[in-house]
């Protein structure tokens, strides 16, 4: 989760160097198409899946809702700074674990709902409604965390039953598939280093999800998904250096609260597991 959070952090330095020179829905197509060439060693894998109707279906949610996500995450990247986008994204744990507890039925005690509660608060935070403009990017990032939240639940599931890399590949596949009519519509020739960017953005996006896959099926949810929230540290310092971007303080007020409530739920989490876990004289007939 380390490196998918460094990942991430890097494609959205390299999306907004692409800028607004071509449309969301393009800079997304292109993106995915580019990183096709990454997806050959996953063949093999691919092959060896016995593709049913309930794991097809699966794969074709994670990339509807990851398509839908993607275009609004570009979109942002033209419209507000590096840090408000990070932080904004922070939100993706709070919809990941309402999602989980009424769709696969983990338990919502009171300690993770008040962490919860904090965690909104933290949102609001970042956004400040009523004492600043909300710009188009910041309602397009709430959007973005939604759809991405459903695309990490259904990850989850599928890294239980295939290999990551086929996660990632039929992921990778589908999500062109379904940007293509959009992209198409409103196509504008990418120059050359649009090209590059764009192929070095598939590079990292492919890594990081990667790595996100292979963290989902080693470790539950709540404990790898906080690691991620390292980004915010990484996208302010890009702000400023690579930008001129002004550091925001409520910015970094809200992503702590963000920050603290859900690692407040890991640790907890932990405790108890280790509570519930036998010792080895305990084991021991």
């Amino acid at each position: 989760m380390l490196a998918t959070g460094f990942c991430l952090v890097t494609v959205n330095v390299l999306v907004k160097f692409v800028g607004e020179g071509l449309p969301p829905f393009e800079s997304a197509f292109l993106r995915f198409v580019l990183g096709l060439v990454f997806l050959i060693p996953a063949i093999p894998a691919i092959r060896a899946v016995r593709f049913t109707r309930r794991l097809t279906g699966l794969f074709v949610l994670r990339a509807v809702a990851h398509a839908i996500g993607v275009c609004f995450w570009f979109f942002s990247m033209t419209r507000i700074p590096l840090g408000d986008v990070t932080a904004m994204n922070f939100m993706n744990p709070v919809y990941v674990t309402l999602g989980a507890a009424l769709f696969f039925g983990e338990k919502l005690g009171l300690y993770r709902a008040s962490a919860l509660f904090v965690a909104f608060l933290g949102g609001l935070v970042i956004l400040r409604p009523g004492f600043r403009e909300i710009d188009a990017g910041h309602v397009a990032m709430i959007f973005t965390a939604i759809f991405f939240a459903i695309g990490y639940l259904t990850a989850n599931r599928l890294s239980k039953e295939v290999p990551a890399s086929v996660v990632v590949a039929m992921m990778s596949l589908i999500v062109p598939i379904c940007l293509a009519p959009l992209a198409l519509a409103h196509w504008v020739t990418p120059s050359l280093p649009q090209i590059g960017l764009l192929f070095a953005t598939a590079f990292f996006a492919t890594i990081a999800h990667y790595c996100m896959t292979r963290a989902f099926a080693v470790a539950p949810m709540a404990v790898v998904q906080p690691v991620t929230f390292l980004q915010l540290v990484w996208a302010m310092l890009f702000g400023v250096v690579l930008f001129g971007e002004a550091l925001d303080p409520f910015v970094l007020l809200g992503g702590a609260l963000i920050l603290g409530s859900v690692s407040f739920i890991t640790l907890r989490e932990a405790r108890l597991k280790r509570g519930r876990t036998p010792s080895p004289e305990q084991t021991k007939l």
